[in-house]
């Protein structure tokens, strides 16, 4: 192999790893009314739950104002109260 084989071969595994890493990343900031948290699983939330999904990027406005509240496992927030399901 020369060197610019080795090169593309290297640059060719290192995308598909990249890809692979991307793929498998799932992570989303769902949101109840001004209530947010951030869910690693996507989830079909029930219509009554009133939620709103945002990809991780997503920034509220400056003129926006919410809340992080974080939990841990297949819920959402109504009000103070976590609601599983």
């Amino acid at each position: 192999m020369n060197v610019l084989s080795k090169a593309l071969l290297a640059a060719a595994t290192g995308a598909g790893m990249l890809a692979f890493l991307t793929a498998n990343a799932s992570a989303e900031i769902v949101c109840n009314g001004a209530v947010c948290w951030h869910s690693h699983d996507r989830y079909d939330y029930p219509a009554t739950a009133g939620v709103v999904i945002h990809p991780d990027t997503w920034r509220w406005g400056p003129g926006e104002h919410y809340s992080w509240r974080e939990h841990e496992g297949r819920g959402y927030w109504r009000g103070d109260r976590w609601m599983e399901w």
